[in-house]
């Protein structure tokens, strides 16, 4: 737990009404006495004293004091000793020490500092300086602890509002029927993919998908019942995607695309005709659908292309959609791959599928 934690939790206040919590380390009792006397009535101090140098540190990280004052000459251990282990630990690394020596010694001073002391006073000191510099070290200390809280806070608000705001991008990135990727997703990843396969030189594949007498389905069991045909759809394309880079996607409508970076042709002819079959083997019922079995069933078209600048994402797209045509042309319910269309459709079907 951070310093700033402990103090606003243990003494029940913020750190914007704190008390400056002082913590005296001294083996003679009569010097005790005396600093509780002169701390004694002072509303903003709470003094906490130890005798014996080896409880020092552990009841420093239990009281997590303000400052602490520090004798340098005591029993099995010297304050010097003491001050390194404060230093040495994270919750106390900060907490300022003042150093009460019975010596005016201009090296013992210096060696205080260079410990890693914040002042020193030779005991015992004039009860009103004693004051000022417990208020002037513990009023630092805890600015310094209300500084790094706010930033702490600052940091976590960040932190917060940047989750915020992906989340924002994730759910502004789905379709919000099927939960797939949207149409503005489908494009911004193959702006992405077609950019990556023009530098490593490998095939960027489409499919587009259209589910066939769709329009006779809503007709014949209502739009409800066609949401859910069409989130079993989605559920269906989605559940052959093999690489964290495919991506399926709801183009509009009743029409879904799935992108296949680095695939090959022949690869991705087998991802459509499998989601195909898939959907096929469902057997969603469409009693005014056209096909054998008078089923729900999808067209694909497929097209593949290695990114240049001699080529774009427009052309690939028309590809995949004159494939898609061609499937729909010759019966439905089937895979077509753009490189095996005779010829190209008329201006005037060029970008449009067959219902």
């Amino acid at each position: 737990m951070s310093e700033a934690h402990v103090i606003a939790a243990d003494t029940g206040q913020s750190l914007t009404a704190f008390k400056a919590r002082v913590l005296l380390v001294d083996d003679q009792l009569i010097i005790v006495e005396a600093v509780r006397r002169m701390l004694r009535g002072q509303d903003d101090i709470e003094f906490h004293a130890v005798s014996d140098a080896s409880q020092a540190l552990q009841s420093a990280m239990q009281w997590q004091p303000t400052v602490i004052l520090q004798d340098l000459v005591m029993p099995n251990i010297d304050g010097f000793a003491l001050i390194q282990q404060y230093r040495a630990r994270e919750e106390l690394r900060h907490v300022p020490v003042i150093v009460l020596s019975a010596k005016e010694d201009p090296k013992l001073k210096a060696h205080s500092f260079a410990t890693g002391a914040n002042d020193y006073m030779v005991k015992l000191p004039d009860q009103l300086e004693l004051l000022a510099r417990i208020r002037y070290h513990s009023g630092a200390h805890v600015s310094r602890l209300q500084r790094d809280q706010a930033f702490r806070f600052l940091r976590e608000s960040e932190q917060r509002l940047a989750e915020a705001n992906l989340e924002l991008q994730k759910l502004a990135a789905l379709d919000g029927l099927t939960g797939i990727a949207n149409r503005r997703r489908f494009d911004e990843c193959m702006r992405v993919e077609w950019q990556r396969g023009q530098r490593d030189k490998q095939p960027l594949t489409l499919l587009l998908c259209d589910v066939d007498f769709f329009k006779r389905y809503n007709d014949s069991f209502g739009h409800q019942s066609g949401d859910l045909c069409l989130k079993k759809v989605a559920a269906v394309l989605t559940e052959h995607l093999k690489r964290p880079a495919d991506l399926a996607a709801r183009y509009g409508g009743e029409e879904f695309a799935i992108i296949l970076p680095e695939t090959p042709l022949t690869g991705a002819l087998i991802v459509a005709e499998s989601c195909r079959r898939h959907l096929e083997q469902l057997a969603i019922e469409n009693p005014l659908a056209e096909t054998e079995f008078s089923t729900v069933t999808m067209s694909i078209g497929v097209a593949s292309v290695v990114p240049s600048p001699s080529s774009s994402i427009e052309q690939l797209i028309q590809q995949a959609d004159q494939a898609l045509y061609a499937a729909k042309r010759g019966g439905r319910n089937r895979v077509m791959n753009a490189a095996d269309v005779p010829g190209l459709p008329s201006a005037s079907n060029q970008g449009k599928t067959a219902a």
